[in-house]
This record gives C-alpha cells, sequence and structure tokens, in this order.
C-alpha cells in the first residue's frame, strides 16, 4: 500500500512539472539549461553555485529551489530580483549576492529562503496578499483568525498556511450574532512556484544529478564495504528487495540511487534510522560510526 502511494506521488509529480517545465522526468541538465534561459547566466551561475556547495543528500532539494524560481520568474517577470521591498526585506537580488538569511525565512537554506519569498509573491500576485496566517497541523476550521474590521458575512478572507500555500476563510456570522470565520479546507491551493518545488524534488528524485564543473565527480567517491554491508543487509531484513537496492555499492552514486528506489519514507518508522545511517555514508560524515551503532541497536 505504502509502495501504491509512493508511485501515486511520483506520479502525480510527473503530470505536475511536466505541466510547468515540459519535463515529465526532470534532470539537472535540463533544469540547469531552463534556469539559464529564464534567469539569466548571472543569476542561474550563482544559484548552481548554491547547489554546488550543498551535500549530495541536499542536492535535490536545492535543484527543486531553482525549479520555483524558473516558474516564479516566468510568472512575475526578470524584474522580480530587482524590486525593493521597503523595512527588513531587501531586493531578492542582493539576498543573492551577500547570501544573508532574512526573517521569516532563517531556517532555511539560501535558495529554499528564495523559492519561498517567490513562491508567496506569486501567491499574494494570483489571491491578493493573505490577511492573516494559520498552522495546519490543526485542522480545527472554526474561528482560526482575527478578522479585519471591514469583514462582512460570506466574504471570503485568503490566508496564509505555507509558502505559497493559500486557503480561504469564510466569515460567517455566529448565532449570538457576533462575527467569525471557517476555514474552507476544499479551497486550498499553491502557487506555481510552491507547486515546481515539490514536483520537481518528488519526479527528479534523490539523484544523483551531477552538475557541471564538479571535478572530481562527488559521486565516484568509493564507499567502505563495512558500511555497505551493514546498511544492506538491515535494509534487506526489513523488506527491502534486491532490485532496490542494487546490485552492489561501489560507490557514492550507487548508494544515492539506492535511497531513491527504496522510498524509505514511506516505509516504517525505523527505517529513518537507515536513511541517517545511509545520508551519513554519502555525506561522508564523521558521525557514520555512530549512526550504523544507533541502527544496530534499535
Amino acid at each position: 500500500m505504502r509502495e501504491a502511494h509512493a508511485e501515486d506521488a511520483r506520479t502525480e509529480a510527473r503530470r505536475v512539472i511536466n505541466n510547468l517545465l515540459g519535463e515529465e522526468r526532470p534532470t539537472a541538465a535540463t533544469l540547469i539549461a531552463h534556469a539559464r534561459a529564464t534567469l539569466g547566466d548571472e543569476h542561474a551561475s550563482q544559484c548552481l553555485d548554491l547547489a554546488l556547495g550543498a551535500s549530495l543528500t541536499r542536492r535535490s532539494a536545492e535543484l527543486a529551489s531553482i525549479a520555483a524560481l524558473v516558474v516564479g520568474v516566468r510568472e512575475l517577470g526578470g524584474d522580480w530580483w530587482e524590486k525593493e521591498r521597503g523595512g527588513k526585506l531587501p531586493a531578492p537580488v542582493e539576498v543573492l549576492r551577500t547570501a544573508a538569511a532574512i526573517d521569516p525565512w532563517t531556517d532555511l537554506t539560501l535558495l529554499e529562503m528564495l523559492a519561498a519569498w517567490i513562491a508567496d509573491d506569486a501567491a499574494d500576485a494570483l489571491w491578493g496578499p493573505a490577511v492573516a496566517e494559520v498552522d495546519l497541523n490543526s485542522w480545527q476550521a472554526e474561528d482560526r483568525i482575527e478578522l479585519p474590521e471591514s469583514a462582512r458575512p460570506g466574504e471570503r478572507l485568503v490566508v496564509h498556511f505555507d509558502a505559497g500555500g493559500r486557503l480561504d476563510a469564510v466569515v460567517t456570522r455566529r448565532p449570538d450574532d457576533d462575527l467569525g470565520s471557517n476555514l474552507d479546507f476544499s479551497s486550498l491551493r499553491y502557487s506555481k512556484p510552491a507547486e515546481a518545488q515539490w514536483s520537481w524534488g518528488v519526479a527528479a528524485g534523490l539523484g544523483p544529478h551531477r552538475l557541471p564543473g564538479e571535478d572530481p565527480d562527488p559521486y565516484a567517491r568509493a564507499v567502505p564495504e563495512d558500511a555497505v554491508r551493514i546498511l544492506r543487509e538491515w535494509a534487506l531484513r526489513h523488506g527491502a528487495t534486491q532490485e532496490q537496492l542494487g546490485a552492489s555499492w561501489a560507490n557514492v552514486g550507487d548508494v544515492v540511487a539506492a535511497i531513491e528506489r527504496v522510498d524509505w519514507m514511506w516505509r516504517s518508522a525505523e527505517w529513518f534510522g537507515w536513511w541517517r545511517g545511509a545520508s551519513a555514508l554519502v555525506d561522508d560524515s564523521g558521525y557514520l560510526p555512530h549512526r550504523l551503532e544507533e541502527l544496530a541497536a534499535g
């Protein structure tokens, strides 16, 4: 069942990214071509440098953020980079040049921050500025926002819940004659840059995603046999197939490809420990021995 859900997600992601970028099975090479054509060589090269600086287990997420920028700039125009915001927000191009994290996105990488920024700007351009923000970890619908003074019964107010994500709060009159609101979850929607970010990451997967200018190839690095044995044997004992794991893991590229095929996120919670070990192996982390000990203890 979980494998079916994983394949359903990939199928939907391929459909969405094909609609947005004309690529059903996107690759790093085609994304870079789109970026250079849409963002220009300077901005595309700066974004590519940021992706090159990320760990290999983060590379797919960074490239997905570039996909959001490509789609967002197509939506909003190239002058998006230069628009001054006033207050604490500089123009996006200044953030790209200085690599400075700014509120409210300080917990994101620079590319993720720019992707969230352009996703929200595209949402505002489509549906108008949001009047409030809600956390959809709670699905309570009633009276989740503070109403503006101008609110009227039947009015639909735009509410922010995620980068590029919006839904409506419908103003209603309560039995005590006070005004309240009900979140309309059926109105949940995302701007195109947000859709591009999700769909590129899911459709393209973890990789390998080789990028121009890499010498030596980071995916060609050999991996230690003992760690490989422990991770492969654990995965086989817990339901992975030989086909998913591949014939052997000689290098980092083999491990990355296997992580993608295994679909660990759709399996039981104990697979998170396997992911931590496999990602430490891919990223050549000093934590690898500890991750393998944790896996054995679990």
